[in-house]
């Protein structure tokens, strides 16, 4: 049964966060400067509207404990004690070249990646706000940003550009890039006739608590999925489309039965909750995507080839007739009509029962049950 969180804010709700500290605080920002902090329960304990009142476009608690909530608004982070929102306790002004649009806190709590406007990813020692990397790759926005658990120095970066990266912040280069738009041609992902035309932006990416996982919503409606092997290296890569129209969210739980429990949300106002423990990039004993370019099915390059067109057609069908079921059969375990364009998910527990709050276009917080089958 759905419950709303309201009157928290006067404005829509853009992020939200929640900690993992014994309290299970919440925080969630909204255009204007609005900070809200809310309790298990969904009582507000406090509400602040910083200075400036520009949108607030990211919260993050501290994994280190609950007393440091991170916000960024315009180009500058603040620090805020969600206990005593009095005011930010430091800023770091300038933290982004541009407008930041994202935030990531590594497992210790002593880097914070900052994703802005201009494409760049900007590292920041904690405390203190130092710059110590700053990653410039993307050549558009820079949209979301994660850190690997359990990799401290491997940062995950996806843009407007459709490239995912995959940083080792030893260097100032990226250990490999992904292009979205050129991985959806060589799977033979085709837009379906009369379906206007998507290009895989990347909006928003997620690491599974095992850190070996990625998970980046896009433009397309797909959820791209990447395994990382030994050694960092990108193994494998595919998709499951989500929504149909774009996707703007996706965050693997790491409170169920494994990691690979996924939860998405889109421009088609569904959220979904997916298990993907049996998908081929997770599970590579099934039928597996490569990370090598494949011709298009039953695509032939030479005239002595002729002959094989039908032979290769009818392949291209079963093969398209398997991807079917096996889509079919790996749809989403929960499927929520939410009624509204979805700006933010947070997978969350509260008071012992695993739950996604998702924030929309409206100034209120929707709570969903995530009933596991």
């Amino acid at each position: 049964m759905a419950k709303q969180w309201s009157e928290g804010h006067s404005a829509s709700i853009l992020c939200v966060s929640a900690s993992s500290g014994p309290e299970g605080l919440l925080a969630s920002g909204a255009e204007g400067g609005e900070v809200t902090i809310w309790g298990q329960d969904g009582g507000i304990i406090g509400r602040l509207t910083l200075p400036g009142e520009e949108d607030i476009t990211s919260v993050m608690f501290s994994p280190a404990g609950p007393t440091q909530l991170f916000v960024s608004h315009g180009d500058t982070v603040s620090v805020l004690d969600p206990k005593n929102l009095k005011g930010p306790v430091e800023d770091f002004q300038g933290a982004g070249e541009e407008e930041i649009n994202a935030l990531a806190l590594n497992e210790t709590s002593s880097a914070l990646a900052v994703a802005d406007d201009s494409g760049t990813v900007r590292v920041l020692e904690v405390p203190g706000g130092k710059v110590c990397r700053t990653l410039r790759r993307h050549t558009n926005i820079c949209s979301s940003v994660a850190f690997r658990p359990h990799r401290p120095n491997n940062l995950v970066s996806v843009g407007l550009d459709m490239q995912v990266m995959l940083w080792g912040l030893q260097k100032t280069r990226p250990l490999w890039t992904i292009n979205l738009q050129d991985v959806a041609e060589e799977d033979g992902h085709q837009q379906r006739p009369g379906q206007l035309f998507n290009p895989p932006l990347a909006h928003c990416v997620s690491v599974s608590s095992c850190g070996n996982m990625l998970g980046c919503a896009a433009e397309d409606g797909r959820v791209h999925l990447m395994r990382i092997g030994s050694g960092s290296k990108l193994e494998q890569h595919g998709a499951i489309k989500a929504h149909s129209q774009g996707a703007s969210q996706a965050h693997f739980v790491s409170f169920l039965s494994h990691p690979y429990w996924l939860v998405t949300g889109g421009n088609d106002s569904h959220v979904a909750l997916w298990d993907l423990s049996k998908h081929p990039v997770v599970s590579p004993e099934g039928k597996t995507p490569t990370t090598a370019p494949q011709r298009r099915k039953g695509k032939v390059k030479r005239k002595d080839q002729t002959l094989d067109k039908s032979k290769l057609k009818e392949e291209a069908k079963v093969e398209d007739e398997a991807s079917a079921n096996e889509e079919e059969e790996s749809g989403p375990k929960l499927s929520i009509s939410h009624g509204d364009k979805v700006n933010w998910l947070c997978p969350v527990v509260l008071k012992g029962e695993p739950n996604v709050i998702v924030a929309d276009q409206s100034a209120n917080l929707t709570v969903y049950p995530l009933s596991q089958p």
